[in-house]
C-alpha cells in the first residue's frame, strides 16, 4: 500500500510536526511533541485495525498537525471555550493535512475521506474514525496522565478518566489496562473504573 505519493505526504506532515518547539520524550523516544504523539497514533491504528486504508494512516499522522500553534490558552475558560477550542482545532487540522495531501497529488475523495476521520465524522459509527479516537486515548494514557493526574484534583480526574473510557472500544479497553502505570496512576484508573 505505502507509495511514492503517501511517502511525500508522510514526509511533509512529519516535518510540519517536527517544528513543534515542546518536546517530550516517552520511553527511549525523545522528540519535537507532536511528531512523538503522531508516531505513536499511527503505531496504535496499526494495532486496533489489521489492515489500515492509506486514508486512515495519513489521517492518523496529520490529527494534531502544528497543534500548538492554537492553544487552548486562546479560548475561554470553562466547557463552552473548550468545545470551541476543540471544533477551531479539528478545521485547522483538516485544513492543514488536506493542504499538504494536494501537494502530494491525492484527489478530492481521498482528501475528504482524511478529512472526515480528522473531524471526528462518525465517532461511534465509523470504525476508522473510532480507530483514531482509540489511539488517541491510548497515547493519552501513555504520554499525560502522570502529568495531569499531578495538577488536577482527584475527583475531576477520576472523571476525564471515566469520559475517556467511555469513548473508547472494547479492544481499546483491553489494550489501556495492559499499560504499564505507576502505582498511583494504576490507582486513579482502578477507582474511575469501579462505579
Amino acid at each position: 500500500m505505502p507509495n511514492e505519493r503517501y511517502d511525500r505526504a508522510i514526509a511533509a506532515i512529519d516535518a510540519a510536526n517536527g517544528s513543534d518547539p515542546n518536546t517530550i520524550t516517552v520511553g527511549d523516544v525523545a522528540g519535537p511533541k507532536e511528531l512523538v504523539h503522531s508516531e505513536m497514533l499511527t503505531r496504535w491504528v496499526r494495532t486496533l485495525i489489521a489492515q489500515p486504508s492509506e486514508a486512515l494512516l495519513l489521517a492518523a499522522r496529520g490529527q494534531h498537525i502544528r497543534r500548538w500553534e492554537h492553544p487552548r490558552s486562546e479560548f475561554p475558560e470553562g466547557r463552552g471555550g473548550y468545545l470551541r477550542w476543540r471544533t477551531s482545532l479539528y478545521a485547522f487540522h483538516a485544513d492543514t493535512t488536506a493542504t499538504i495531501l494536494r501537494d502530494a497529488g491525492y484527489d478530492d475523495a481521498l482528501i475528504a475521506r482524511v478529512s472526515a476521520i480528522i473531524r471526528k465524522q462518525g465517532l461511534g459509527r465509523d470504525p476508522e474514525v473510532q480507530a483514531i479516537e482509540d489511539g488517541l486515548c491510548l497515547v493519552f494514557l501513555e504520554t499525560q496522565l502522570a502529568e495531569l493526574a499531578g495538577r488536577t484534583d482527584r475527583e475531576k480526574m477520576i472523571d476525564i478518566l471515566r469520559k475517556s473510557w467511555r469513548k473508547m472500544s472494547p479492544a481499546a479497553h483491553a489494550h489501556a489496562l495492559n499499560l504499564a502505570f505507576a502505582p498511583e496512576e494504576h490507582a486513579l484508573i482502578t477507582e474511575a473504573l469501579s462505579q
